[in-house]
């Protein structure tokens, strides 16, 4: 691409930005720049002054870095590492301490002079973190300033702890922790009531020091956060987008975080494009909600005054365009989920034959279902196919202790009303009564607890998923094993996971498979469980035939929902439905109120399941479709 292309592509973007295939790729390539650095400072003798970042987005390059320092030789006896910042106040031995997250990930690993390492102390006292701060910075001027600072981004726009509100010539200090930051925080914790208020950090000024600077972000969550830092106005709400003052810095992004970027967003404003089928569905889409006008309303002074004059010279009339879109949509929407019997399904989402399909919902947590798609669910079995759902793990972890003793204490006093021995229930009620007094934050719940939640939580699907129509041979528990390892080690094998979910879709042979495509779960159980159940699908389908017939739809609507241009199926739902899935979901009575994990959404599950349903079908309106209630929305999944 010619400088002059690049730049038109780029215009949108107020700092250099490189993406890559994926977080892996990337990690690959900042680690070879840090190791270039170290051997050319090597060849001259001298050392390289590094500024690490803690949290998950460094973890591959320092993987990386250890490889190399094992494999190739790497020596990192030259080296000097300044961290970002540290919580205040922390033990350096405590678990969420960045000393321990830094000795984990790369120090122990390497043979750096660990006279070389310089994390912000935690344990001081308060009055004496001033004259630290200043030292901290008077040692790194001592040697001459930061070769290469990496960073991460937080979701408020922070870089290392400099939450909003810092100023761009601030220095090393100790900072209050903004509230997103401590809730992003919180499952380290074990609850954000545990994670400290303050931090201690380098301050803007101290990075932009740096004479090499380079920011990394994976994953859709950041694709926000990104497209501010990169194309929004210099504000000191978004400490990041102070970057854009340097001419040392660098933004390393996979292409999820990068997703919200005006070059890969809405690239018609930006460059000619490519006018494929997705392309022009994604932009017309766009244009509607930009003018605010249905789709058969769009005229071609719209396309011309919006940056689409390309598509309407080259596919043009734009009525036709309009009304193919329309059509498109228009397609999307059908009562029949599991495909509508003898019935033209040439422009339905799904077949017609068989008539009767076997379909498996995989829920990974035991809410999942009816929360997310729920009216379908119920659609399904109210329209006699043999539904099918398969709980992944127990979801364990997601219960109040209080609930649990309570439940212990009814066990009890149903035993003793029934004139059986309590005996040993009462010891094991001692037991967790006795933990829990002195349970500390994010400490793991012992095996009778755990067994306890998972019961709470068992009991709590079938309600749901008997009421959503589903006789009770139709409901599994699988009980993944990577749940309960996840809890000791996130290196853990998915073998046996796989080879379990294979067993169960031998078992059934669906014709449809549901699965959680909401990867915005802050837990990433979603994604596991979805990884789990497309390498199991895609291992059968090299030996077994009725694979072929076997189509993949995920679902959403826990944490987010699909944007209108992805949607392949739409299932509208009536008032009424829309209460008999409120009824479901609220049979997860441990869920209701205020759960253990509730992310980012202070809304109840149920609420934010009909608010963006109804939203999803707001939207369908809003472009000249059908009114509904609500809308549940799948996208199907090729393998």
């Amino acid at each position: 691409m010619s400088r002059l292309n690049l730049l038109e592509e780029t215009r949108f973007e107020k700092l250099p930005v490189s993406v890559f295939d994926n977080q892996h790729a990337a990690s690959i390539n900042v680690a070879q720049r840090i190791a270039n650095l170290i051997k050319a400072k090597q060849e001259k003798g001298e050392k390289a002054i590094l500024g690490l970042a803690t949290g998950a987005t460094p973890v591959g390059v320092y993987a990386e870095l250890v490889r190399m320092h094992k494999e190739e030789g790497l020596s990192f006896k030259n080296v000097v590492t300044f961290n970002l910042d540290e919580y205040y106040p922390m033990k350096p031995d405590a678990a969420q301490s960045y000393v321990t997250f830094m000795n984990e990930q790369l120090f122990n690993h390497i043979d750096i002079d660990k006279e070389n390492i310089h994390i912000p102390d935690g344990t001081l006292p308060e009055n004496e973190v001033a004259d630290f701060c200043l030292n901290y910075e008077k040692k790194i001027s001592a040697y001459g300033g930061l070769d290469l600072q990496i960073l991460g981004i937080g979701r408020t726009g922070h870089i290392g702890f400099n939450e909003p509100g810092s100023a761009p010539n601030s220095g090393t200090r100790l900072v209050t922790l903004d509230d997103l930051t401590r809730r992003d925080a919180s499952r380290d914790f074990g609850g954000k009531e545990n994670v400290p208020t303050k931090a201690i950090t380098m301050g803007v000024g101290t990075i932009f020091k740096a004479r090499e600077i380079i920011l990394m972000a994976w994953n859709q969550k950041k694709a926000p956060i990104i497209k501010k830092a990169v194309e929004g106005e210099i504000s000191a709400e978004v400490p990041a987008t102070y970057l854009q003052l340097s001419d040392q810095v660098e933004f390393i992004l996979d292409q999820d975080a990068a997703s919200e970027l005006t070059r890969f967003d809405t690239p018609w404003l930006v460059r000619d494009c490519v006018w494929d089928a997705k392309t022009i569905k994604k932009a017309v889409i766009w244009l509607a909600k930009t003018v605010n006008k249905p789709i058969l309303k769009l005229t071609e002074e719209d396309y011309n005054n919006n940056g689409m004059a390309q598509l309407a010279t080259e596919k043009g009339p734009v009525y036709n365009i309009n009304i193919d879109i329309f059509n498109k949509l228009q397609h999307t929407i059908t009562g029949w989920p599991g495909g509508k019997p003898n019935a033209d399904d040439s422009q339905r989402p799904e077949r017609a034959n068989p008539a009767k399909k076997t379909s498996i919902i995989f829920s990974p947590h035991p809410d999942d279902d009816v929360i997310s798609m729920g009216g379908t669910f119920i659609r399904l079995a109210d329209q006699g196919h043999d539904v099918h759902v398969a709980y992944q793990t127990s979801g364990n972890t997601a219960v109040w202790d209080d609930d649990a003793l309570r439940y212990l204490e009814f066990a009890i006093d149903f035993a003793k009303v029934q004139g059986n021995d309590a005996s040993t229930l009462e010891q094991t009620y001692k037991d967790v009564r006795n933990f829990l007094e002195k349970k500390k934050p994010n400490q793991p719940d012992i095996k009778e607890l755990l067994t306890v939640k998972g019961l709470i939580r068992k009991g709590e699907a079938i309600a749901g998923a008997r009421f959503a129509g589903l006789k009770d041979e139709n409901i599994h528990f699988m009980d993944l094993p990577f749940y309960d390892r996840y809890k000791a080690s996130s290196k853990v094998s998915f073998e046996d996971d796989i080879i379990q979910t294979m067993e169960l879709l031998k078992k059934y042979k669906p014709q449809q498979v549901f699965a959680a495509g909401d990867f915005a779960d802050p837990h990433g159980t979603h994604k596991v469980c979805f990884n789990i159940i497309l390498t199991a699908l895609q291992r059968l389908k090299l030996t077994e035939y009725w694979i072929k017939d076997c189509w993949l739809w995920l679902y959403r609507g826990a944490w987010h929902e699909f944007e209108i241009h992805e949607i392949q199926m739409a299932v509208p739902l009536s008032p009424q439905e829309v209460k008999r899935k409120r009824l479901a979901i609220f049979k997860h009575q441990s869920q209701k109120d205020l759960p253990v994990f509730p992310g980012d959404d202070s809304r109840e599950f149920w609420v934010r399941a009909e608010e963006r349903t109804s939203e999803t079908a707001k939207a369908y309106d809003q472009l000249g479709l059908a009114e509904y209630e609500a809308m549940e929305a799948f996208v199907r999944w090729e393998y």
